[in-house]
């Protein structure tokens, strides 16, 4: 059936038809969380292209200032757990505020920081701030967008991939001028972020059933959601090993790193929202989350052999990259969305709880794996990490093939 050229049924197309056209009718309230979303994602790669300059300011190494990542993500990834508690309780709106009023404060502190300890510190209270917003943002769209859940997702993931790729182009023309500078002008973005969602969003209802603190856990005793949990992991140490290591290797400025990862994060954007649901739609999620996770590996043996040798080739490989995951991204969301039965914000939760795991490990790990043993180890062992990734998904794919037709 895959290698067979065949037209759409009426129905399938009037629906593709639909959804397209839903695409851009979206009330008011989705388009100010999708634009808070966007500042929100900034805040990831925002200290890429100020790397170096932080390190230098404040005599650190790269592995301590990886750790800027590793806090970040560590909280995100604990704070994960009770997301769902919290807005079951307190509503959406106000959860989403709450952490948007956490990142304001924590940002602006950490233009302050002294020493890169406090920096490491104040990044760890933004992300929980990032997770109270991150997972509720998703929620919230998927509940007031029109469409359906398929559409709600191709936003999110479209304010995902459009911060990605804005949050380097920020860190670089700011932290060209200071390095203190980004951090301050994230707190303002996120500020009026919270301006907006006050007075645009509608008080969202809480839901019928309170979600309990051991809801996202016992979610990943389906099958299915730990295979992707545990697949996205593993990607997720490839995917900020890319982000967190390759400033330190290019030798470039600022304005430099942010300009390759600029283009990266448009790379990221363009392939979420529209090749990856082109793709799904012909070959089926796993196949394509395969073929995906299989050049990436290729991808980072290149940057491996590249590293310390060509940069032109390293940046190449970088925004090459950025195709890839834009791609996986997406596809990972919506099986972690659709693949179990548990409510999706809890799915959602139990999902990102794993996979932050991944991005919490990968930038502490790659620095010290470059420190000790040469540019080149930290991308090999990403590529490792990426063979464990399709192999998670092989040995899970006639569970997920099975599923793929409830996928949202």
């Amino acid at each position: 059936m895959d290698g067979q050229l065949t037209a759409p049924a009426p129905e399938a197309a009037s629906t593709l038809e639909a959804e397209k056209a839903s695409l851009l009718r979206q009330p008011k309230a989705v388009w100010a969380t999708a634009l808070a979303a966007v500042f929100a994602f900034m805040g990831i790669g925002l200290v890429d292209p100020i790397l170096p300059a932080i390190a230098k300011n404040l005599e650190a190494t790269p592995s301590e200032v990886s750790l800027l990542f590793t806090s970040y993500f560590m909280v995100t990834a604990i704070a994960m757990l009770i997301t769902g508690f919290v807005s079951s309780r307190i509503g959406g709106k106000r959860t989403l505020l709450a952490g948007l009023a956490i990142i304001v404060v924590f940002a602006s502190l950490s233009g302050l920081s002294g020493s890169v300890g406090e920096l490491v510190g104040f990044r760890a209270g933004w992300g929980l701030g990032n997770a109270l917003f991150v997972a509720t943002a998703l929620a919230v769209i998927v509940g007031v967008a029109s469409g359906g859940a398929g559409t709600a997702i191709i936003l999110y993931e479209a304010a995902l991939g459009l911060g990605i790729s804005l949050g380097p182009l920020l860190g670089a023309l700011l932290g060209g001028w200071q390095w203190r500078a980004p951090f301050f002008g994230t707190a303002v973005l996120m500020a009026s972020a919270f301006i907006a969602l006050i007075a645009l969003l509608p008080r969202t209802p809480l839901p019928a059933r309170k979600v309990r603190l051991r809801d996202p856990l016992l979610a990943l005793g389906h099958r299915g959601l730990r295979t992707t949990a545990a697949s996205g992991l593993f990607y997720n140490y490839g995917f900020f090993t890319i982000l967190a290591f390759t400033p330190f290797i290019l030798g470039m400025d600022a304005y430099g790193i942010g300009g390759v990862f600029f283009g990266w994060g448009v790379a990221v954007a363009v392939f979420s929202v529209f090749v990856a649901p082109a793709l799904q739609r012909r070959f089926g999620a796993v196949k394509v989350l395969g073929g995906t996770l299989g050049l990436l590996l290729l991808d980072l043996v290149g940057l491996g052999l590249a590293a310390g040798h060509s940069v032109p080739a390293v940046v190449v490989l970088v925004v090459a990259s950025g195709a890839l995951l834009g791609i996986n991204n997406t596809i990972y969301t919506e099986l972690a969305m659709g693949v179990s039965d548990s409510p999706r914000p809890v799915a959602s939760a139990g999902y990102n709880f794993v996979r932050w795991m991944g991005g919490a490990l990968a930038p502490f790990a790659a620095a010290q794996l470059g420190e000790h043993f040469g540019p080149q180890v930290p991308f090999f062992a990403a590529a490792a990490a990426m063979a464990l990734a399709v192999a998670v998904v092989l040995g899970g794919r006639r569970y997920l093939t099975a599923h793929e037709p409830h996928l949202v």
